[in-house]
């Protein structure tokens, strides 16, 4: 009983450093394809879109929710402790710091890096993967460079939406439902902002966006079984971009402040 269990440990570590291997020489190889960068701006372009501006109507729904809820939470906490005129202080640097880059990595990693699997898993059963090594063509230059390359710059932006929708709906609870004036939040607001706060978050989303994409693309690349691989691969790459994100989250929490 023991041996079994120390074989299945031993073998489970080996598929885990195999595996950080290949991810290292993917990022290493989108790295170097980073020099192609004005021959594939189109595919870039395009991937920006696709990640960034098509994010845009669930990323509003998800911020706008969020503050509304983190404005409730402060409100809560405060009472008894400190006047409602810190709620505007209180629930935007809470946004800044952590709501807004973590839950939007998050939902970035569940439509985009699931999408990025699934699309790169269907052209690997399908051999399409193949036909473009057949042709010469680096599928990681022209599939994965331009998703990850989109990815770590449109994540931050989403992150920045995400903050100020957030902070919006943060106030539509404070001056609806508990009374605190518009000037008052946003004064509070621009008294507890600190720029080392706001740069910290953005920080976080190239991480959370880079990681996301970068998961993708692996698992799509290793995609194999057919229609219930490429399903696999799919619900795979979300677990794992969702649990790095957090992770990752701690991580630079503690470096960054």
């Amino acid at each position: 009983m023991i041996n079994i269990f120390f074989q299945k440990l031993g073998k489970k570590t080996l598929d885990f450093f195999e595996e950080f291997g290949q991810v290292s020489n993917l990022f290493f190889g989108i790295v170097k394809s980073f020099r192609m960068i004005p021959k594939s701006r189109k595919l870039i372009l395009y991937q920006m879109e696709h990640i960034g501006v098509n994010s845009l109507p669930l990323v509003m729904i998800i911020a706008i929710f969020t503050g509304a809820v983190a404005a409730w939470q402060a409100a809560y906490q405060l009472k008894g402790i400190a006047p409602l005129s810190f709620l505007g202080g209180a629930t935007s640097r809470a946004i800044i710091t952590e709501l807004g880059p973590v839950l939007t990595g998050i939902v970035i990693a569940g439509r985009v890096g699931a999408s990025i699997a699934a699309e790169l898993g269907t052209m690997r059963v399908t051999e399409q993967i193949d036909a473009l090594e057949t042709m010469g063509i680096s599928p990681v230059r022209y599939l994965a460079m331009p998703r990850f390359l989109a990815s770590i710059v449109m994540l931050p932006l989403l992150v920045i939406f995400a903050n100020v929708i957030a902070i919006i709906g943060a106030y539509i609870v404070s001056n609806y439902f508990l009374n605190v004036s518009f000037a008052v939040f946003f004064q509070s607001v621009k008294r507890f902002f600190i720029m080392g706060d706001l740069i910290a978050g953005l920080i976080k989303a190239i991480f959370f966006g880079g990681v996301t994409s970068l998961l993708g693309c692996h698992i799509g690349f290793r995609t194999e079984g057919g229609a219930e691989g490429v399903g696999r691969s799919t619900i795979r790459s979300f677990v794992l971009s969702a649990a790095l994100i957090l992770i990752l989250d701690y991580l630079l929490w503690m470096l960054l402040f």
